[in-house]
């Protein structure tokens, strides 16, 4: 898409930033489950700096995102990038942007020397899945992604906290 700006988000861009996370959250059935706020957002992504984000921009409106942040591959010894989120809103669908996101993502791998570009795909997004083949991704089917969050995730830490207390 000729029109279109891939640039890197800012703080004042964490509004928009919320409200794609949200519509994406939308898409995947799953609205109920977005408890991130614009203050999480802004020091998570610009204080911290966790992760960070692409936006795709048309004629000055924001059209879709990426969010991305770095992982470690001991295998390659190297930083990869991982893909938390790709998102376009619909009005912009199949012009383009998700590839040239995609495609600034790749660009920002190799500039940093990252050894891998990952992301995940839930298995019903057949769109999704059939666009990231087409790039050339390869599906990861024997490798099962597994979560420990929210009061399991603190449940975890006690659990081992009182397991380190009956080792001495």
């Amino acid at each position: 898409m000729d029109n279109a700006l891939i640039r890197y988000a800012t703080p004042a861009d964490v509004p928009v930033i919320l409200q794609l996370v949200r519509e994406l959250a939308e898409y995947e059935h799953a609205a109920n489950q977005v408890v991130a706020t614009e203050d999480l957002l802004l020091d998570e992504l610009f204080e911290k700096h966790h992760a960070e984000v692409l936006l795709a921009e048309v004629d000055g409106d924001i059209a879709g995102f990426a969010l991305f942040f770095h992982n470690f591959s001991t295998w390659l010894g190297r930083a990869g990038i991982y893909l938390e989120d790709l998102f376009v809103r619909p009005a912009y669908r199949k012009q383009g942007l998700g590839h040239a996101l995609l495609q600034r993502l790749a660009a920002i791998a190799v500039e940093r020397n990252c050894g891998r570009l990952e992301w995940a795909c839930l298995d019903w997004n057949q769109p999704s899945i059939d666009f990231y083949l087409s790039l050339g991704a390869q599906r990861m089917d024997e490798w099962t992604t597994y979560r420990v969050a929210g009061v399991t995730l603190e449940a975890m830490v006690r659990d081992d906290a009182l397991a380190s207390t009956q080792k001495r």
